[in-house]
């Protein structure tokens, strides 16, 4: 009793300390100009480029989810591609100047965030998330996963002491030590604390939601692709889909759960899936698979998150040839019934056959609201009117013949890039869009008089 009470009164400790440790950092860095903050942020990209390996071992070491040589990517495009997009763009002092109506918008830092950290990410979420909250001129404590605690300090290790030798204030980015889950609801709650920015699984969204501060949250994504009958390449659009879902062995929301085929493709499109890895699965394969993905609840089990194919097939009980890529079930329903339905991570996929586009359509909705409203839809088609309906999907990113997972991202398709994807209302998140540092600041209009005050007692004609 007295060691765990020890070490509550430490995790509380520590939460105290890093966040006014945080604060104290931020008033230090008030007023830096963003060409000062752009060269911590510099500094900090080069550290983590250069620890990218190191941190994708230690990930892969500590949760036993995903493929080492994915994540070393992962931590690579945060550092790389989304580090040199947010250094060509401004954040914070005078954004844009709108001279005809005499409009300046200058961006103001938020304070102290609270960066939640999901375990499947571990490393590149935190990479990202230092990134975004110092480009921003704000600073960072991050709360990790218990199960990813290690190979996360060490990436807030890297990010802090590379902005540190750069010029910038102690504190500015640090890491809970001994991270559970009443220590994150008490270091979101605190009052040094201005925004929560989190990425994990539901009931921690909700957490945060609930802690009374100003949140950025993601819910989850069950991703469906529709593959039209104007198609470019069968073979392409397969080999897209399967190198989506098992990058990093399926740990990314926003990759593919779902393909939904037009029967006039089917026959084509399948062939290539087969032959580019999916193995497809008989219906009791599809019911042992289910119970050791999923819980008595339908909740993921811990345990199943980020393996292998061949892996969750030994799990399940049965074998796969060599080479296999991704577990293939067709299904013909969406729900309860159907567990393979639900979104998972891992590199399975659900496969359905519609009629045509307007039953894939009414398929690809009825599999977001399944689950995964807001997050994501990949849509393999040439023809413009074949594409345009799925514009009314409820998701906040529709991206076109390209992989779900790179399209999403930012990186095959010009959204912006980031490794924080919002959700929208849909699915109770405030935010839409690929979180960046634009969003975390506040914009302040600096706007003059441009008509006499006194006109607006005159009647206005419509």
């Amino acid at each position: 009793m007295t060691t765990t009470l020890d070490a509550d009164l430490a995790g509380l400790a520590d939460v105290r300390a890093k966040a006014r440790a945080a604060r104290r950092a931020y008033e230090r860095l008030e007023g830096a100009d963003q060409e000062t903050l752009d060269r911590y942020v510099r500094a900090m990209a080069l550290a983590g480029t250069k620890a990218a390996e190191e941190l994708a071992r230690m990930a892969v070491e500590e949760t036993g989810y995903g493929v080492y040589e994915d994540k070393v990517h992962k931590n690579r495009y945060n550092t790389g591609f989304v580090a040199r997009w947010m250094l060509e763009r401004r954040a914070v002092g005078v954004l844009w100047v709108d001279e005809e109506s005499r409009v300046t918008a200058v961006g103001s830092p938020m304070g102290v965030l609270a960066g939640i950290i999901p375990v499947t990410n571990p490393t590149s979420t935190a990479l990202f998330k230092s990134l975004a909250a110092v480009k921003s001129g704000n600073a960072i404590v991050h709360a990790p996963h218990p199960r990813a605690a290690r190979c996360t300090a060490r990436t807030v290790e890297i990010m802090a002491e590379a902005a540190v030798s750069a010029g910038a204030p102690e504190g500015l980015v640090s890491c809970l030590e001994a991270p559970t889950l009443p220590l994150t609801r008490e270091l979101m709650r605190r009052d040094e604390i201005s925004l929560v920015l989190a990425t994990g699984g539901a009931g921690m969204v909700r957490a945060a939601y609930s802690s009374g501060k100003p949140t950025i949250a993601v819910g989850p994504g069950n991703v469906p692709a529709y593959v039209g009958e104007s198609v470019p390449d069968p073979g392409e659009a397969a080999e897209m889909i399967i190198t989506s879902k098992s990058f990093d062995n399926g740990t990314a929301c926003v990759a593919e759960q779902s393909v939904v085929v037009a029967d006039a493709v089917a026959a084509d499109f399948l062939r290539e899936f087969e032959a580019r890895g999916a193995h497809w699965m008989t219906g009791p394969q599809q019911s042992a698979l289910a119970g050791v993905v999923f819980d008595d609840r339908g909740a993921l089990r811990p345990d199943a998150v980020g393996q292998s194919a061949a892996r969750l097939a030994e799990l399940a009980g049965f074998t796969v040839p060599p080479g296999t890529r991704v577990l293939a079930a067709e299904l013909d329903v969406v729900g309860d019934d159907a567990p393979l339905s639900r979104e998972i991570l891992g590199p399975v996929l659900s496969v359905y056959r519609v009629r045509d586009a307007a039953a894939g359509l009414a398929r690809c909705r009825e599999i977001l609201a399944f689950g995964g409203e807001g997050h994501t839809c990949a849509v393999h088609a040439r023809d413009p009117e074949e594409i345009a309906p799925f514009g009314t999907l409820p998701a906040g990113r529709i991206v076109i013949n390209t992989p779900a997972l790179f399209g999403g991202m930012g990186y095959s398709a010009e959204v912006d890039p980031s490794f924080q994807l919002g959700t929208g209302t849909w699915s109770g998140s405030i935010c839409s869009d690929n979180v960046t540092p634009l969003h975390l600041i506040n914009i302040k209009r600096i706007a003059h008089e441009t008509r006499p005050w006194r006109a607006v007692y005159e009647p206005v004609e419509l």
